[in-house]
């Protein structure tokens, strides 16, 4: 795992879903020399430049999704990111769908990272959520999570300093999700997200939730019994205050509900590897940085990226 440290702040992001972003915000006409698209590449260059440049953190971590499907949580939930799968692999994996001229550009960001000497994290079996997770929880600063994924605002924790950057457009302008932005948003605290978003479901992640309980139920019923277990202990009540037809709905999905908190947390306890968090002064790898510059010219990104860190020194 990283060294611990107590001062500064530590920048987590959330790899995959900024580039995701910056594919799609990029025009692909955005390309290397061969006319091979470079927008994503180019783009998450350019939004880690300036997130670094915003934020003034002391440390940031790339986090990846080494397992973007882990089985674990297929086995408890088989619809689980179902829809998003392209293929099986033989190995009972799957291959995510992703745009075509994506796909090619993961490896190049993943080379271009190392080259500059941002420390790039992700471990088999686990989800980029669940890394971040475990640094976070494990953080003795303050923490930026920078994600577009909602999931992560389970982690918030003013106390701890906790907080998540949520893009609008680019990563210029971002909302800064405390545990007042969480309450305001959806009307539970940060610690009951989790619980809130198994009952609510997510059609993006292929959970169903329970039927007839929506955003705004499932808040209120979060709110009023505390947690999903008290939500459950209320329905089971031969005099409970639910309506008929609630309580049937969330007994009937009691198969759901056993495994759904397992599946939607975020997991804290990632075997991480060792690696340096320091935003890195210089490039790690100058030679091999030139090599993969002119190959894929990344120009200008590459550039203001290595001039924020340069200004850091």
């Amino acid at each position: 795992m990283t060294d611990q440290k107590t001062g500064g702040k530590l920048l987590l992001l959330d790899t995959a879903s900024l580039y995701f972003r910056a594919y799609f915000g990029v025009p692909e006409s955005v390309k290397a020399p061969d006319g091979t698209p470079v927008n994503a590449v180019r783009g998450l260059l350019d939004f880690i430049a300036r997130l670094v440049a915003d934020h003034s953190p002391t440390d940031l971590v790339a986090c990846m999704d080494a397992d973007w499907r882990p089985q674990w949580r297929v086995d408890l939930i088989p619809s689980y990111k179902a829809h998003r799968v392209a293929e099986e692999v033989e190995d009972g994996g799957d291959i995510e769908e992703v745009p075509d001229t994506l796909s090619p550009q993961v490896p190049v960001i993943e080379a271009v990272l190392d080259a500059v000497g941002i420390a790039r994290v992700g471990v088999p079996g686990y989800e980029a959520d669940d890394v971040i997770g475990t640094l976070a929880s494990a953080a003795t600063r303050p923490v930026a999570i920078v994600t577009g994924d909602r999931d992560l605002f389970q982690l918030v924790d003013d106390a701890r300093g906790v907080r998540v950057l949520y893009p609008r457009k680019g990563v210029g302008d971002c909302d800064l999700i405390d545990e007042a932005a969480i309450q305001e948003r959806y009307g539970v605290r940060a610690a009951q997200y989790a619980d809130f978003a198994a009952l609510r479901g997510d059609p993006s992640d292929g959970l169903p939730g329970v039927k007839g309980i929506g955003e705004k139920t499932a808040a209120q019923l979060v709110t009023e019994y505390g947690d999903l277990a008290g939500v459950r202990a209320a329905a089971g009540e031969t005099f409970s205050r639910l309506t008929p037809a609630r309580r049937r709905n969330i007994i009937a999905a009691a198969d759901y509900l056993d495994v759904a908190p397992k599946v939607v947390a975020v997991a804290k306890d990632v075997p991480l590897p060792y690696f340096r968090s320091a935003l890195p002064r210089a490039a790690a790898s100058p030679a091999e940085l030139d090599a993969l510059a002119a190959r894929w010219g990344l120009g200008g990104s590459l550039t203001r990226l290595l001039e924020v860190l340069a200004l850091r020194a």
